[in-house]
């Protein structure tokens, strides 16, 4: 049992948790995908749609969690972006989220600098 006292060295974890348990963003992740599976085994319109929008909404959230990679999350936001289009949702209805660093920034951060005197 952790001590609710003591903050949780996992900033994954959900505050409001008490006992060991799925950390905030696998819980989230493994939402995401059962919701996926789901919305990709059905072909009811009003539950595909339902699904559609949760999933955009959970994929927004990992594109927002701290304490995962900027990859992920950037990965994490595209996927929301494509889904928010695919459902014609509007901003703020789990579309178009700042996705992090762009691909331009990424590949710039894999140059190196060059050194400032040669031996």
């Amino acid at each position: 049992m952790s001590d609710p006292s003591r903050p949780s060295l996992n900033p994954l974890l959900h505050p409001s948790e008490a006992e060991p348990g799925l950390p905030c963003a696998e819980a989230l992740l493994a939402g995401t995908l059962a919701l996926m599976t789901g919305y990709a085994h059905t072909e009811r319109t009003g539950d595909r749609e339902a699904m559609g929008r949760k999933i955009a909404a959970h994929l927004e959230s990992l594109a927002r969690m701290d304490g995962l990679s900027p990859h992920f999350r950037t990965m994490a936001g595209n996927l929301n972006n494509r889904w928010s289009r695919r459902l014609g949702l509007a901003a703020g209805e789990g579309a178009a989220v700042p996705a992090g660093p762009g691909a331009a920034e990424l590949q710039r951060r894999l140059w190196h600098t060059a050194p400032e005197a040669l031996q």
